[in-house]
């Protein structure tokens, strides 16, 4: 790559301000699948579709395969994974069903009027309920789909079991690719589809042209006022209008397509800054919390609540229609003279806010200039709005990898060699492969937190052995711990080992990779007595205990027995320390020299002689340590009771 590619490739390029060297080579890549068949539905996201129906095969890792979607850059895949679509579709896979495209997504919210928002990572914005909200709202959008499920005719469905209505279409990429001669092999430009007309999309001849056209230079204006309502009634030059409605948040933002002047040269910052011509926020508390949807579509649903909370959810919602719709009125000149309308209202509640119908209605469904966002977006907020803008104008750069040609049959022949830094894709796991990954994560979770009734429910239930190997068996974990009995004695849980050896009947004897068997990772003598019980209980000849290395038989009332005299001895021990501290304090007092500094000679001599001075905290940990739940809260009582002994005699010696 020479100097002037390298230039090129860190340099944000935006589509109304190209470089002169790149406008003049700009070609549209022969299979950039402008002349595609028509798609079946739209797809609002900047997403790819990985199956058949793709252009193109881009390379790298920046794709979702649960969800059938690529995406342009790495941020954008993470924010993918935080979205309800992908957590629907996790859902669906869990129940054995088919995951979804975004706009049969998006189809699915409308219909079942489910107002389902993004965060945003602002600072100024409170997050604390979203992770409940997003979990009952999805939970509530699956519930609404098994009813409907039920009640549908069977004949609705195809062959394969699929709705009739809800087939997935192939649809047409987001993104247009152009190629340079000043770009590196295999790498080409990509510009949203949605940047262009219709009538520009027709002809192949006509995108090239349009995108010279669209160049402008650069502009000098002030900066739009801070409340973003003091615009001018009208622009002149070629602007944008962009609009997100949802959840009680609503944000609106008229940008100017022109560059601003840079002061500081031919080189600008990362991102392009944008000239603002107007910009507005509201948020209003319309979403019921933690419950999902907004207040209209629960009284639709249920009819009218009574509560204070509905009353005022039902007041700000007609606040924000009034307010939006109001502050369209004061926008109309710039609205009328956008060049394009970018607008996100999921929900038929939040349509008819913006769309009415209305008196003095200003935007119009059927306007041929409306697009939606073709990419993942967040809450509603002017970051947002700003960061989409940046998204839609600028230029992607990416290397595309070519159809891979059939290999030839003769078997004489060599493939071509793949890409030295290329990584094999990893094997796709089959669905057995995926079931016992499930089961051992299940497993696990239940063991770690000694859930052993819903253990043994759960082995019942799938119908799995109690000596299910955990997978992948090659993991540290798995490989150290096999089985649900090896883990539950290395978590010395004795009555987990309990209950697998009596009631699920696990094997004692089956040895892990380090040739271990689950007593030999046994850690205190609590779980080392289960497995010497569940011996004496089982009897001999249901395992070959010696094999299992168990020791011998130990009766239930004996270790019984045994624990509660080393629990007795334990509290006696415990009776004469704190008996003898207590004369010590009474005959010596507390241990504090003429400075009035305790144990500063003590801690001295310990430097001196090379030991570290013990702090309150670990020498509170080392007294607890081999102690019950009883006995450390006795010993806190105690401890507490001498320090307040301690401050009384501190007080009278001064008074």
């Amino acid at each position: 790559m020479d100097k002037t590619q390298d230039g090129l490739l860190r340099r944000p390029l935006y589509l109304f301000d190209l470089p002169p060297e790149i406008l003049s080579s700009l070609a549209l890549k022969p299979d950039a699948g402008l002349v595609e068949d028509a798609p079946t539905e739209s797809t609002p996201s900047g997403a790819q579709s990985l199956g058949p129906a793709s252009p193109e095969n881009i390379l790298g890792s920046q794709a979702c395969s649960l969800c059938g979607m690529a995406f342009v850059t790495v941020q954008e895949q993470k924010e993918h994974l935080k979205t309800d679509l992908h957590y629907y579709n996790l859902k669906q896979k869990l129940n054995g069903l088919k995951p979804v495209s975004e706009a049969e997504f998006e189809k699915l919210v409308e219909e079942n009027d489910v107002s389902i928002s993004g965060s945003d990572t602002s600072d100024n914005e409170e997050e604390e309920d979203e992770p409940s909200r997003k979990e009952t709202t999805l939970s509530a959008l699956l519930k609404k789909q098994a009813s409907l499920a039920d009640k549908r005719n069977p004949g609705d469905a195809d062959k394969d079991g699929e709705p009739k209505a809800k087939r997935r279409g192939t649809g047409k990429p987001p993104l247009l690719w152009f190629s340079s001669p000043k770009l590196p092999d295999r790498t080409y430009f990509g510009i949203y589809r949605a940047m262009f007309t219709a009538g520009e999309l027709d002809k192949e001849d006509a995108i090239v042209e349009a995108i010279k056209q669209r160049q402008l230079p650069p502009i000098s204006m002030p900066k739009a006022a801070k409340d973003g309502m003091a615009v001018p009634p009208a622009y002149d030059g070629r602007h944008i209008f962009l609009c997100m409605i949802g959840g009680g948040h609503f944000a609106a933002m008229v940008v100017c397509l022109a560059p601003k002047q840079s002061k500081h040269g031919s080189i600008g910052p990362l991102n392009r800054e944008a000239v603002v011509l107007a910009h507005k926020t509201f948020h209003r508390y319309t979403t019921r919390r933690k419950q999902g949807g907004s207040q209209s579509a629960n009284d639709n649903a249920k009819g009218a609540a009574h509560s204070a909370g509905s009353s005022l959810r039902r007041y700000n919602e007609q606040a924000l229609v009034e307010d939006v719709r109001e502050l369209l009125q004061d926008w109309k000149a710039l609205i009328d003279t956008s060049d394009l309308l970018f607008i996100r209202a999921t929900g038929s509640t939040n349509r008819r806010t913006l769309f009415g119908p209305y008196d003095d209605q200003v935007l119009r469904p059927n306007d041929a200039r409306i697009r939606g966002f073709p990419f993942s977006t967040r809450r509603a907020t002017q970051n947002e709005l700003m960061r989409s803008f940046i998204e839609l104008t600028r230029l992607k750069v990416r290397e595309i990898q070519p159809e891979a040609a059939p290999l030839p049959t003769d078997e004489a022949s060599k493939p071509a060699k793949p890409k030295a830094d290329s990584k094999p894709a990893p094997p796709k796991l089959t669905e057995e492969e995926e079931a016992a990954l499930f089961h051992t994560t299940q497993i696990q979770a239940m063991i770690r937190r000694s859930k052993l009734p819903a253990l043994l429910s759960y082995l019942t239930t799938n119908s799995l052995s109690p000596n299910f190997l955990f997978q992948p068996a090659d993991s540290q974990q798995n490989h150290h711990a096999p089985t649900a009995l090896h883990l539950a004695a290395s978590q010395n849980s004795a009555p987990l080992v309990t209950g697998l050896l009596t009631r699920a009947k696990a094997d004692p004897t089956t040895l892990s990779s380090e040739g271990k068997t689950p007593f030999d990772l046994a850690g205190d003598r609590a779980t080392r007595d289960a497995f010497r019980v569940a011996r004496a209980e089982l009897g001999e000849t249901t395992w070959d205990w010696d094999a299992a290395r168990v020791p011998a038989p130990l009766k239930r009332e004996e270790a019984e027995q045994r624990a509660e005299r080393e629990r007795k001895a334990a509290d006696r021990e415990e009776e004469q320390r704190r008996r003898a501290e207590e004369e010590r304090l009474r005959v010596e007092g507390p241990r504090v020299d003429d400075t009035g500094n305790s144990n500063r000679k003590k801690k001295a001599v310990n430097l001196l002689s090379g030991g570290a001075p013990k702090t309150a905290e670990e020498r509170r940990v080392e007294e607890a340590r081999g102690l019950t739940a009883e006995q450390r809260v006795r010993l806190e009582r105690e401890r507490r009771a001498r320090a307040a002994e301690e401050r009384i005699k501190r007080l009278q010696g001064g008074g």
